[in-house]
């Protein structure tokens, strides 16, 4: 019998958030290729003795590509693990794309982006009612070019809560970018190896971040996050949301009752 190949995004670096469903696949498997410059080996302790590894980091994608489609040809039970959401920043469409070409099945198992797992461990939620209700991820362009709608400046200008992953090493320009949109007291947090034991935040603003980055050393492997939520503190009182507002009915409570 034939599997398919399953995409499996392994989280940000904390093994324990990979999803229930990934980890099981992950025990499964008979070939893993996985993405060695930010996967965390001990995720790697959970597949079966005797499972062929392969670390990715060094391979093209011709080369990564051929060990997936070698396992699917023995009848292997293959998983591609990436760091993270597959679905961002993943390059999984060239990998998908090629497996059409030859006619193989194929599925994608969502992981924990970084994102998420910082807000969380910053006990931060980032849709505050009449603070920000929208959410922007987004990277610099780089040796990845960027369409010219969606350059910072532009998406900048909407004053929402950006995520912008890929980037801190030009902390400079991202803050340079964002500048004319957002007061330069706007908080700012440099969330690095979020979910791993070295994870660190730096905070600070839009007028000092890029000093604090510079003295904290960090050139990779970290998303900057800016916006009015990340200042809400546990002594202010924002906006509440409707949701569980006793005047606020919905299909499952009439106005006026405790929720």
């Amino acid at each position: 019998m034939n599997h398919p190949i399953y995409f499996v995004g392994a989280g940000p670096g904390d093994p324990e958030l990979i999803t229930v469903k990934g980890k099981r696949l992950l025990e499964e498997a008979d070939r893993v290729v996985y993405a060695g410059s930010l996967v965390p080996e001990t995720l790697l302790a959970d597949c079966k003795p005797g499972a062929a590894l392969f670390n990715s980091a060094p391979l093209t994608l011709t080369e990564t590509h051929a060990l997936l489609c070698a396992g699917h040809r023995n009848g292997e039970r293959v998983v591609r693990l990436h760091t993270g959401d597959p679905a961002l920043y993943g390059a999984i469409r060239e990998q998908m794309d090629l497996l059409d070409e030859e006619g193989i099945p194929y599925a994608v198992v969502p992981g924990v982006s970084a994102v998420f797992a910082a807000a969380a461990a910053l006990n931060r939620e980032l849709t505050v009612p009449e603070v920000s209700q929208t959410v922007i991820l987004t990277r610099l362009a780089g040796r990845t070019p960027a369409p010219e709608r969606e350059r910072l400046g532009s998406l900048a200008s909407h004053g929402a809560t950006l995520a912008i992953y890929l980037s801190v090493q030009a902390i400079e320009t991202v803050a340079a970018e964002a500048a004319p949109f957002y007061p330069p007291d706007t908080p700012v947090v440099v969330a690095y190896r979020v979910g791993w034991p070295d994870q660190t935040f730096i905070h600070g603003t839009l007028a000092d971040i890029a000093g604090k980055v510079h003295a904290a050393g960090i050139k990779r492997q970290a998303i900057i996050m800016i916006g009015q939520v990340f200042g809400t503190s546990a002594g202010e009182k924002p906006k509440r949301s409707k949701l569980y507002d006793e005047s606020f009915g919905h299909g499952f409570r009439q106005p006026g009752t405790s929720p």
